[in-house]
């Protein structure tokens, strides 16, 4: 299929840093939620806390009953789903297995995300912390953060030289029923893949001009959406699909970010029922005071094993690491990272 590219109409987004300390909340730059919010994910009930397993950052073993492969996303063939609408032709695309390639860049321990990448100096203090990884937003029109001035080859090169890895998010276009009120103004519009594949394809352009080499993972930002709307979860899928099929022709990992009872939940039934052109990597927020990697309720334990997972667990916290202080959001990962040149 034949899919025409097209220039997205940029949209203005303000944001403000300052001088030492930069705001994040996903990448939205926003206060955080009450309780009672979707967004972000925040963590369970004390009756919830109470009975919940001890946090896992590895892949539990399985019980002698279940000692059977772990199945591959997308490695089965498609099935309908029972209440899902039937996708338009142009919505299809051929079966392809979802495994990481051998020069996918696997990372395992902690990271953060802040709206804004650190100065090269503040990345410097901060290898005084026991984080290895930083979150940094790379592209797509729906950023909060538009305006990365620290964010360029030789800041990736560095960085690299002196121990870091980095995981590129792209905050593309959002889900039609989006919740966050922030992003109202860059939902999917027109025909879902046409626009998924053509932003699949700017992602790896601006992944490449920063020196983000083939087998890089690059991981799409949809913030909470009700997942609930079919037809707006139908044309969600649509998009991340073309996304994800966009980046993997080019030789680049596709990973995606959701909260976990929205559009983690959602790929998650995809899986299970055999959809194709799922993402290679997951990246989950649900807030708790411990990373949970393995343990997280909406996932089979077998499901993005054992190097796809990345648990963001808190957000909005302030840390300070060799005098540079920083409001981040915290996660634990097992993924796929940046590959730098």
């Amino acid at each position: 299929m034949m899919i025409r590219r097209w220039v997205a109409l940029a949209v203005a987004v303000a944001s403000a840093a300052s001088a030492g300390v930069t705001a994040a909340y996903g990448d939205s730059a926003a206060s955080p939620p009450s309780p009672g919010q979707v967004l972000g994910e925040v963590a369970p009930g004390p009756s919830e806390v109470d009975s919940a397993p001890e946090p896992s950052l590895r892949p539990r073993p399985l019980p002698a009953s279940e000692g059977r492969p772990a199945p591959q996303p997308g490695a089965v063939a498609a099935q309908p789903v029972p209440g899902v609408p039937e996708f338009p032709p142009s919505w299809q695309f051929p079966e392809a297995r979802q495994e990481l390639p051998a020069d996918a860049n696997v990372f395992r321990g902690k990271a953060f995300d802040t709206c804004h990448a650190p100065s090269m100096g503040v990345l410097r203090n901060w290898r005084a912390s026991d984080y290895r990884a930083v979150g940094v937003y790379f592209g797509g029109r729906g950023r909060a953060c538009p305006n990365q001035p620290n964010l360029t080859p030789e800041y990736l090169t560095e960085g690299d030289s002196i121990g870091w890895n980095f995981l590129p998010i792209y905050v593309g276009s959002q889900s039609p029923c989006v919740i966050a009120s922030n992003k109202q103004n860059v939902r999917i519009t027109g025909d879902p893949v046409e626009r998924g594949a053509a932003e699949g394809a700017d992602a790896v352009d601006r992944a490449a001009a920063l020196g983000m080499e083939r087998g890089s993972a690059l991981y799409l930002d949809m913030e909470a959406y009700d997942h609930r709307k079919a037809d707006c979860a139908a044309t969600t899928l649509a998009f991340v699909r073309a996304w994800n099929r966009a980046v993997t022709d080019s030789g680049y990992v596709p990973g995606f970010y959701s909260s976990a009872s929205s559009g983690i939940s959602h790929l998650e039934s995809e899986r299970r029922a055999g959809t194709s052109d799922l993402p290679a990597a997951i990246w989950f927020a649900r807030w708790q005071p411990q990373p949970d990697l393995w343990g997280e309720p909406v996932l089979d334990r077998e499901a993005w094993a054992p190097d796809a997972r990345i648990h963001q667990y808190a957000g909005n916290v302030t840390e300070t690491h060799g005098g540079s202080t920083l409001t981040i959001d915290r996660n634990q990962v097992s993924a796929p990272v940046a590959r730098i040149g």
